[in-house]
């Protein structure tokens, strides 16, 4: 029977989920010449092609198809169990990795876990700062952080942070230059500042709500984000009206360089949640991380 290093079946599996040769060898922190070499020692071995390349990506071939779903949970189980046995050590030791908004990730997250990093010091915590919706599974997470409506059923979440509202905002400049909105319908005739969501490649749908009336309200303007962070700083400087979780404005609306409108429309809903598989068993690394995030 022929033996195959499992480095190299761990290769695969990065290349199969990255559909790119240099993103894998990225992942990986190997050259992308070592990648290469390891996928074609092992079709060599076993005699059959497993991607399909081209000048911008890798596919799998059906052979590859059937290998990667052969062998990537029982990849990750030996993966867990050799953290497990990691874990036996006398300090919890390991790397954590969490995607996350940068302003939760700043706001929240590292005040809540710099206790953590300065008293176990073979802990790492990696963040993947990300709007999309990501599959926390398939790209090899420990957890996420998004707010509890949008979390998958079969996941644990956990609580992490208060009650949130979102708002809309403009600034005082704007606001005397154009009416303001007194219904959500409104919007429409404003420049508002979009923000695109990289898991569907759409432009967010402002969410209201009242008397148990949800009204989803597609706006127009000149500015589209991808970041929270910039849209915050366009609203400041008057070049339209914004709307995110009113925390993120705060200090703005604290110092009267941001209004509020609609808030009628705006009701508190559940805050932040950390979310991870219900079939993991949590390391000691990441049994911290939970506690100190946890409320």
């Amino acid at each position: 029977m022929t033996r195959h290093n499992l480095n190299d079946l761990w290769v695969f599996i990065s290349v199969a989920r990255e559909g790119n040769f240099t993103r894998a060898a990225a992942r990986l922190g190997v050259s992308p010449s070592a990648v290469s070499q390891a996928i074609a020692g092992l079709e060599e071995r076993l005699k059959i092609r497993l991607l399909t390349r081209n000048t911008r990506s890798v596919s799998l071939t059906s052979a590859g198809q059937i290998l990667f779903e052969s062998v990537l949970d029982p990849l990750e189980t030996v993966s867990n169990k050799l953290d497990e046995l990691a874990e036996l050590r006398e300090r919890p030791a390991g790397t954590v990795r969490i995607t996350c908004g940068d302003f939760v990730l700043q706001d929240l997250l590292l005040p809540k876990l710099a206790p953590v990093l300065k008293q176990y010091p073979d802990i790492k915590i990696e963040f993947d700062i990300n709007y999309g919706l990501r599959d926390i599974v398939a790209d090899r997470f420990d957890a996420g952080v998004r707010f509890n409506e949008t979390v998958e059923k079969d996941m644990i979440a956990i609580p992490i942070g208060a009650e949130q509202r979102m708002a809309a905002v403009a600034s005082p400049d704007y606001i005397r230059q154009h009416s303001v909105p007194i219904t959500p319908r409104d919007l429409v005739h404003h420049n508002c500042i979009n923000i695109r969501m990289p898991t569907y490649e759409k432009l967010y749908a402002w969410e209201f709500e009242k008397e148990g009336k949800k009204l989803n309200i597609h706006v127009d303007g000149q500015l589209i984000f991808n970041t929270s962070t910039h849209i915050v700083a366009a609203a400041v400087s008057g070049l339209g009206i914004a709307f995110l979780p009113e925390e993120e404005f705060s200090p703005y609306i604290e110092q009267d360089k941001l209004v509020k409108m609609l808030e009628d429309w705006c009701p508190p809903f559940p805050g932040y949640h950390l979310y991870y598989p219900s079939r993991r068993q949590p390391s000691a690394a990441f049994s911290l991380v939970i506690n100190a995030l946890k409320i």
